[in-house]
């Protein structure tokens, strides 16, 4: 269980940085499951093992912040994107 929480931890800071950098609403979707995901391990990680709860929660507290912080600004870009489009197709 400790291998796949790592594996979906790791795809999913992967994905959150390609989605800051080619945002969609569907890769935010999936960025948000893979978040969801990993949380979901590492609860359950901490309930069946909760001998390392100062570490699990520090390095937990390390993801959440980094990977909120990603999808939250690939939101932005993804709306900023879209105003700029309808800026565009009011201009012509």
């Amino acid at each position: 269980m400790v291998l796949l929480h790592v594996i979906i931890a790791c795809i999913s800071l992967g994905f959150t940085a390609y989605v800051f950098f080619q945002p969609s609403a569907s890769k935010l979707r999936v960025s948000a499951a893979l978040i969801a995901s990993t949380l979901a391990s590492g609860a359950y990680l901490l309930i069946a093992k909760p001998g390392h709860m100062l570490e699990t929660c520090t390095m937990g507290l390390l993801f959440i912040v980094l990977t909120t912080w990603g999808t939250v600004a690939a939101r932005n870009k993804l709306a900023a994107q879209a105003m700029s489009g309808r800026n565009d197709r009011s201009v012509r």
